[in-house]
């Protein structure tokens, strides 16, 4: 997955099982940089196409690893195409919460071949920053408790436990920067800000 150089903005991710302070994280790091003079947009994944819709209310019957990934890479790809190039080529910074990692994570727990589901993604601008929040999972859970989540057939504590693996798997492999997020909000946004601080060109 190789970076495209047809834009002047850049592109970085956050990643992590709910919990983890991914989207509060996200929203601050966008208003700092904005306030720092960077023109930056966040945006997130599953992105709002009827991709993800359709596989939920239409084929809730035959869901598997497989199906997911898919569905999630053609959702990525509209993504990609009408938001995140789009302001990557404006020069932009485009913060995203969520991106391939998450399908490599959640769907590698399903049972897909992690790398498969990286293949299937190559389609997609790798970001230039991408960046783990770790979480206990029995944390992230007990963050979450009493609010809505998008993605309920996902939150039991088996399962974020193989995703946490995985997502753990793609550090060591390099794809990803980890920030310990067991810690307090501010403590965790600190070491974020400072990393994308030390990447920002």
């Amino acid at each position: 997955m190789s970076r495209s150089r047809s834009y002047s903005g850049y592109f970085i991710v956050l990643e992590g099982i709910d919990g983890a302070g991914k989207t509060s994280i996200a929203k601050k790091l966008v208003d700092f940089l904005n306030e720092k003079g960077y023109e930056t947009v966040y945006t997130y994944e599953p992105y709002d196409t009827k991709y993800v819709e359709v596989l939920k209310k239409h084929y809730s019957e035959y869901r598997d690893a497989y199906l997911d990934a898919l569905t999630y890479a053609a959702d990525r790809i509209v993504h990609v195409k009408s938001f995140v190039i789009p302001y990557l080529q404006k020069g932009y910074i485009v913060v995203c919460d969520r991106y391939y990692y998450s399908s490599a994570a959640y769907q590698a727990a399903q049972g897909a071949p992690l790398e498969w589901v990286l293949e299937i993604n190559k389609f997609v601008p790798k970001p230039d920053l991408a960046i783990y929040l770790d979480v206990d999972p029995e944390t992230g859970i007990s963050r979450r408790m009493g609010k809505e989540t998008r993605f309920p057939e996902y939150e039991k504590l088996d399962f974020l436990v193989k995703v946490r693996e995985n997502y753990l798997l793609m550090v060591r492999k390099g794809l990803l920067k980890m920030i310990d997020a067991n810690r307090s909000f501010e403590e965790v946004y600190l070491d974020v800000e400072k990393l994308v601080l030390e990447y920002l060109p």
